[in-house]
């Protein structure tokens, strides 16, 4: 059996790490104030210090090291959403949380459709725009970062680490890791993403980090039911996806490495339950949210139609329509996903979501593309020549301009 050790005096050899001595456990910090405290005074505290750097003799340092070198190509990834004020307004809410640890934490906002965060154990933190589209205010968006704080400042990654290193399978953790941090097959977003799911942690850490997260929001005056709701709309999308049968293998490795969604969310709303103040407990700051990301809903819309995950899609373009929020661009997708799906009934089905984006008002210029082929399916060509125009009209610089004037002419 392969070491700790042992991988740091691997790790090494490639020059990632210097000495293969394994760390000690030490004392505990508060969340609040970073100073050391009795573990025993608070069940939640941090085993991490604020602005610590481990010797390069641990293996403490030899993970970090990993994720450092994944950072180094991810960061200038084409993956990364470069909007200010996007990033202003997630880098604030987890410096919020953080508190003295928001100095050794940076964050990436990722555009990938699935719900997923991830935390680094060099303080890297990675938030996926399909989880921005999925959580509905910043209570439920803080929870998720809560969460994933929770698992930075309890260590979670380099306990998992030192677990599969001293259990079986050794070598291929070193393997992958080394990939994971840019050496060899995965590159840019796929880096810290190995990496993630290489040191994917344990239900209990799971729910220990869920025990932060509900602590963050309770402690800055959030609503902490919002926690439970998160669960409840995902587990929603994937029920619909068993009734379809279109659910991955391949989960979010958000998803994939938690405790059950139901327990999840079951044990939240217990969690909220037994707050004293709970009813003093209301915020949430929905209109704030939306400001910053209703601007970019269609673009996490698009990648999300991209998957073709179609029961998953329909689920929750129904819950956000129920919402009520620029719902012209929520009838356009919908019919899109129809379109594109093409079952029995379909063409019909998004006929009729496309009429009601253009009847609530500002739908995306392509629906009238869209609408014009769907007449033509439809045996409608007067009506389709007349989409086709209107598409014209409000996209003349579209790289298919020519071939709609084409297609027009035939029409005629």
């Amino acid at each position: 059996m392969i070491a700790v050790r042992q991988i740091g005096c691997a790790i090494a050899v490639l020059g990632m790490l210097g000495g293969c001595v394994t760390t000690q456990s030490g004392p505990t910090y508060s969340v609040s104030t970073g100073k050391p405290t009795a573990a025993a005074d608070d069940k939640l505290a941090a085993t991490l210090k604020p602005g610590a750097k481990p010797a390069l003799n641990t293996d403490d340092a030899g993970l970090r090291m990993m994720y450092d070198k994944a950072e180094g190509k991810f960061k200038t990834s084409g993956n990364v959403v470069r909007d200010p004020e996007i990033n202003r307004y997630v880098s604030g809410l987890v410096c919020k949380v953080a508190g003295p640890y928001c100095a050794d934490i940076r964050v990436y906002v990722i555009r990938a459709p699935y719900f997923n965060a991830t935390m680094g154990p060099n303080g890297a933190m990675q938030v996926w725009t399909g989880l921005l589209l999925r959580t509905r205010n910043e209570a439920q968006l803080m929870a998720v970062l809560g969460h994933e704080i929770g698992h930075y400042l309890r260590q979670h990654s380099l306990e998992r680490m030192r677990t599969a290193v001293n259990t079986s399978n050794a070598l291929a953790f070193f393997q992958l890791a080394t990939a994971g941090a840019g050496v060899g097959i995965v590159g840019a977003m796929g880096s810290l993403v190995a990496l993630a799911q290489l040191t994917a942690y344990s239900r209990d850490q799971e729910r220990e980090a869920d025990r932060f997260g509900h602590l963050f929001l309770v402690k800055h005056g959030y609503d902490p039911r919002e926690a439970a709701r998160i669960w409840g709309q995902l587990i929603e999308e994937q029920d619909a996806e068993k009734e379809e049968g279109e659910e991955e293998e391949t989960r979010s490795v958000f998803l994939a490495s938690h405790p059950l969604p139901d327990e999840r969310r079951d044990t939240l709303w217990e969690l909220a339950d037994e707050v004293e103040v709970r009813e003093k407990l209301t915020k949430i700051n929905e209109e704030v949210y939306n400001a910053v990301f209703l601007p970019h809903r269609r673009m996490f819309l698009r990648d999300e139609l991209n998957l073709r995950r179609f029961a998953r899609f329909e689920t929750l373009l129904e819950m956000l329509i129920e919402d009520g929020k620029q719902v012209a661009e929520l009838h356009y997708f919908r019919g899109e996903l129809y379109r594109l799906r093409n079952d029995v009934g379909d063409v019909e089905r998004a006929e009729k979501e496309y009429e009601l984006a253009v009847e609530a008002g500002d739908p995306p210029g392509e629906i009238h593309r869209s609408m014009g082929q769907i007449h033509q399916k439809l045996g409608k060509m007067d009506a389709a020549k007349g989409a086709f125009q209107r598409y014209l009209k409000a996209k003349p610089n579209a790289e298919d301009v020519d071939i709609i004037r084409h297609i027009i002419g035939k029409l005629s």
